[in-house]
């Protein structure tokens, strides 16, 4: 196959850094193309683990190259962290790394009024990271902000940012009360970012891609966050400020739907969620004592450290996202967290004011009132860590999975059932 999009069928964090790295041992490029440094992905190689906010994980291949496209907007101050970062762990990243002139970038401002929206809304905020990333994305649709390429030459580019200065000063002063941003201070550290970021900026990176995809080489575009968190099809308005589904990945990378192959969703073998908002299938305080703690289950959010909501797998949920992005196969992550289980509960629909619905509501506001239909099935209660293939899993953890893929009418790729690169079963080879 040629080009590949892996997208998260939840709320974020179903591991999809994990299918990521392993598709990129065989991909020429990997993409990605929306979100900010709100998202995260954590890769366990060699033993060790690195986790990503902007690059695209397949770094860690030297013969990958990594587009960071137009519709990412990009923090530079955390950019260069983790360019700086990969750089003293040895990656050598000229020539591999290429950013796009396009890209918007986060101002201080930025995350400063990100903060103070979600204090102002009180009891309506929707837990956001506090990195600037909605801000900076209304700024691109108000036709305010700064993209990337503008940083080439920086005579100009302090003459826009001090004009859009003075219009957020208003704001911070006269709405928020708060002191004025010093302009001079993001003049003095922008100089040191254009010296580390002039090599990476490009403007024909989406170019390439599409170039690479008419060539028939292997591209992989990794998504960010997962399609519950979708600006437009998400639980709004706890949601992110882009768009997660396939069609949002491809917007933010300039390319057309018919360059793409196959879709893989990526989805845990159970539900977590972190930040406010519903999460219908959520742990009761009985079944939480069942399940392995926040710790043991790594359901620590990469970006934030915050702890994730645990719930039992929402089948009417997965196979709505699926349906929003066209997902081919589907990765179950993350199958050894229910090794303990006696019992496992798969929600098989819902139920709203008497009625029974396969798919979730459209509006929010039902969600907190809907009643998940659980079906149980038996646990395994063994441990899986040490299996070296689909034949040596339990019969019970088999007939757990064939039961994800008949409620999500999709057939299974990947599984995982550990961190490591080699705890995972491929059962369709993609690239």
């Amino acid at each position: 196959m040629s080009g590949i999009i892996v997208i998260g069928t939840q709320w974020g964090d179903e591991g999809k850094g994990k299918i990521i790295d392993l598709l990129s041992k065989k991909a020429d490029i990997v993409v990605r193309s929306q979100g900010g440094n709100n998202a995260g992905h954590t890769v366990i190689a060699q033993g060790k683990e690195y986790k990503f906010h902007l690059i695209p994980s397949g770094v860690l291949y030297d013969k990958v190259i990594c587009y960071i496209t137009g519709g990412v907007v990009v923090d530079p101050a955390s950019l260069v962290k983790e360019i700086t970062s990969l750089e003293e762990e040895g990656f050598i990243l000229k020539d591999r790394l290429f950013i796009s002139s396009f890209a918007h970038l986060i101002l201080p401002y930025h995350r400063q009024l990100d903060l103070l929206y979600e204090q102002a809304k009180g009891s309506f905020s929707v837990g956001t990271t506090g990195k600037g990333i909605g801000p900076c994305y209304a700024d691109k649709a108000n036709r305010i902000g700064i993209q990337l390429g503008e940083m080439l030459d920086l005579t100009k580019c302090m003459e826009h940012v001090k004009h859009v200065v003075s219009m957020k000063n208003q704001e911070l002063v006269h709405v928020f009360k708060q002191p004025p941003i010093d302009f001079s201070a993001i003049e003095k550290d922008w100089k040191e970012y254009i010296d580390k970021l002039r090599p990476y900026i490009s403007s024909t990176v989406e170019k390439e891609v599409a170039d690479a995809l008419q060539e028939k080489r292997k591209v992989l575009f990794e998504g960010a966050h997962g399609s519950y968190l979708d600006q437009t099809f998400g639980t709004y308005p706890y949601v992110t400020s882009s768009s997660t589904i396939a069609a949002g990945v491809l917007a933010g990378a300039g390319v057309g739907p018919s360059s793409i192959e196959h879709v893989v969703g990526v989805v845990k073998a159970y539900t977590t969620r972190v930040g406010n908002g519903p999460l219908p299938t959520a742990l009761s305080k009985e079944d939480e004592e069942l399940f392995l703690n926040n710790v043991e289950a790594r359901e620590i959010a990469t970006t934030t450290g915050r702890k994730r909501r645990m719930g039992w797998f929402d089948a009417p949920l997965v196979r709505n996202s699926l349906r929003l992005s066209g997902v081919q196969s589907i990765a179950v992550m993350k199958l050894d967290v229910l090794d303990s289980l006696k019992t496992i509960k798969i929600c098989v629909g819902y139920e709203l004011d008497g009625k029974k619905l396969d798919t979730p509501p459209a509006m929010t506001s039902d969600w907190d009132r809907i009643k998940p239909i659980y079906e149980n099935f038996p646990g395994w209660n063994q441990s899986i860590k040490e299996i070296h293939s689909y034949e040596d899993l339990p019969s019970q953890a088999k007939g757990y999975l064939k039961k994800i893929e008949a409620l999500c009418s999709c057939p299974i790729s990947f599984v995982s059932y550990g961190p490591e690169r080699e705890k995972t079963l491929y059962l369709k080879p993609l690239f």
